[in-house]
């Protein structure tokens, strides 16, 4: 069945009869059936606009909620590749904190043990110098005990006595090295 318009109503015509309508009151019911076609056609396309209108509306929002979905997962995106480059820096400073603290204590190791020989070796020069100068001191004293002694020299005894002085003397000074 095809769709009646306002224009086929008004365009119709009918027949005469003789035992018919009254042809004035058909003709305004006509026409009143007109005006409210018409009418309702129009409010239709209204309402039709709207809806269009409404529809490109959906549609931009649509859009603008797929970008938004898109700019937050870039967003969350480039936040975890920010945390990730953070805590790969943190790892990475963390590293050469290690090393360097490895490398300094390395270094004083190195230097502590340095000091040790150093001391060591300062010990063994002290004994060394010790050791020479008791030898020096006994070979004088053999050169000593060997020359004869001249009128109103000391005796033996005394000199026994001196050099245990001397002996006494050379045990309470000590010579330092540095």
């Amino acid at each position: 069945m095809q769709k009646i318009t306002p224009v086929d109503i008004q365009h119709k015509s009918f027949k005469k009869a003789l035992q018919g309508y009254d042809r004035v009151e058909v003709d305004q019911f006509l026409d009143e059936l007109i005006e409210t076609l018409e009418d309702d056609a129009q409010h239709v396309a209204a309402l039709e606009a709207e809806v269009a209108d409404l529809k490109e509306r959906i549609s931009h929002f649509k859009a603008m909620e797929e970008s938004l979905q898109n700019t937050l997962v870039l967003a969350q995106r480039t936040a975890d590749e920010v945390k990730a480059s953070a805590h790969k820096e943190a790892d990475l400073i963390k590293e050469q904190a290690r090393i360097g603290a490895e490398r300094e204590i390395a270094s004083f190791t190195e230097a502590a043990s340095d000091a040790r020989r150093e001391h060591q070796r300062a010990i063994e020069a002290a004994e060394k110098a010790k050791s020479e100068l008791r030898s020096l001191l006994m070979t004088h004293l053999a050169l000593l005990e060997k020359t004869p002694m001249p009128n109103g020299a000391v005796s033996h005894e005394e000199t026994a006595a001196k050099e245990e002085t001397a002996v006494d003397l050379t045990e309470t000074n000590r010579i330092t090295v540095y």
